[in-house]
């Protein structure tokens, strides 16, 4: 039985060990970690139920399908109780066992993807990273709305990182064992979108030769997030209004409404009160989306988070690249520049510089002309904010002063470098202005 098993395995496309004692199937499943194990409840040595206890020792989520004979179909049950998955009582028809086989394979895989996808939405969560104030005050944010199954409206420039925010909200919500399920409604024409977000029927149009589950109906007992949500079109947005109201909907040709339980967290980097006002989103939809609102800071606010980024995209890259450090006149470059395109954009340069480097270090030649071009303040900047009453130079030098002392973090060498004079006379110009206490 055992020798004809192995041969119908492989003849199957498996790769296949047969095992004729107990003991010696054991080494086995410890050497090879084998995706599905047959076991029979009648061996020589040791028993089918010993050989499961100990087979479930070693990999505790092993598929084990049992073979047994009709008059001990309830030690057979025993053994579903002790772990096993399936059962099949001799005689047995072999389609039957194949079939039985190649249905528990299936759902072993659907579970390691589902853990490799949880494992990925973990990931996205601790790449959040910051320690500026504004940012903190996100993160004190999403551990407040996440014990809640309101709906959520994040909003932020582009490449500030929305979709991390939404997968961080429902990877600490009580939905988290749920699906996460995005959409980009501007990534898709209109004519598809409701296909995409209800589903369609069999025949509902031109091109619909099966049925098809929508996101909706995925993110049941989850989240839905709902990326772009100001570039919905404005009869989608009718529809989304009631899949809010009343957690139903119908797909596209069908007659039939479903119900699902999902929470929605919708993202945009648009001014939708501004969009509300031109006509251009449903003023009704924006209350229902907005119960809770994030903002993200642009990069540009969140300044001193800049070297924490760039040392963690770093590590990111170097496997990839012979790059071992970044230089200071790029750090110092990266805190100027303005960063439009946010961490996005922050990204997309070290990766550039990383892929043009010619050496272990990224030098500021290897930047961007723009960025490389950037100013932390112009000396027109200094001159505009002239107040109407005017300023004496007594002042404007002593908050010079005071400005290149903090930017050297009180050392009064490189302060005095930053202002182009000599030591003694920084240390005479701050004590002529009381700012050096002797």
């Amino acid at each position: 039985m055992c020798w004809a098993l192995e041969r119908a395995m492989q003849q199957e496309g498996y790769q296949a060990k047969a095992a004729y004692r107990g003991p010696e199937g054991l080494r086995l499943i410890q050497k090879d970690d084998p995706s599905l194990v047959i076991l029979d409840l009648k061996m020589p040595e040791m028993g089918g139920l010993e050989v499961l206890k100990h087979a479930l020792e070693i990999n505790p989520k092993l598929p084990v399908i049992i073979l047994t004979a009709y008059g001990t179909i309830e030690t057979a049950i025993e053994a579903m109780k002790m772990g096993a998955v399936d059962y099949i009582s001799k005689p047995f028809d072999l389609d039957e066992l194949k079939l039985i086989v190649k249905q528990n394979l299936v759902v072993c895989q659907l579970e390691t993807e589902v853990n490799f996808l949880r494992s990925q939405l973990t990931e996205k969560y601790n790449n959040m990273i910051g320690k500026s104030q504004a940012f903190q005050e996100v993160l004190h944010l999403i551990e407040k709305v996440s014990k809640t199954n309101v709906n959520v409206l994040i909003t932020g420039e582009s490449g500030t990182g929305k979709e991390l925010v939404a997968t961080a909200i429902h990877q600490n919500s009580l939905r988290q064992d749920g699906p996460f399920v995005p959409i980009n409604c501007a990534a898709l024409p209109e004519h598809l979108l409701e296909s995409e977000l209800f589903g369609h029927e069999k025949g509902a149009f031109t091109g619909a030769h099966t049925r098809k589950i929508g996101r909706f109906e995925l993110a049941d007992n989850g989240t839905i997030f709902l990326d772009e949500i100001g570039e919905l079109p404005l009869n989608m947005q009718v529809k989304m209004l009631r899949v809010l109201q009343e957690k139903s909907f119908e797909r596209v040709g069908g007659t039939k409404t479903l119900s699902v339980d999902v929470r929605v967290i919708a993202a945009t980097n648009r001014q939708l009160d501004k969009a509300i006002q031109e006509g251009d989103f449903r003023e009704d939809l924006y209350y229902r989306l907005n119960v809770m609102p994030i903002n993200i800071p642009p990069l540009r606010e969140r300044q001193e988070d800049i070297p924490l980024l760039v040392e963690h995209i770093m590590e990111k890259l170097k496997p990839h690249y012979c790059i071992k450090r970044i230089s200071p006149g790029v750090l110092e470059l990266f805190k100027r520049y303005k960063w439009p395109g946010n961490i996005r954009e922050m990204e997309n340069v070290l990766e550039r510089a990383c892929i043009i480097c010619q050496g272990e270090e990224i030098l500021p030649e290897y930047l961007p002309c723009d960025i490389r071009g950037a100013r932390a303040e112009s000396e027109e900047d200094l001159i505009l904010n002239f107040p109407d009453e005017g300023v004496s130079l007594e002042q404007v030098e002593k908050q010079l002063l005071i400005k290149a002392l903090k930017k050297s973090s009180g050392n009064q060498s490189k302060a005095a470098e930053l202002l182009g004079i000599t030591r003694s006379t920084f240390l005479y110009r701050c004590q002529k202005h009381d700012i050096l206490k002797n």
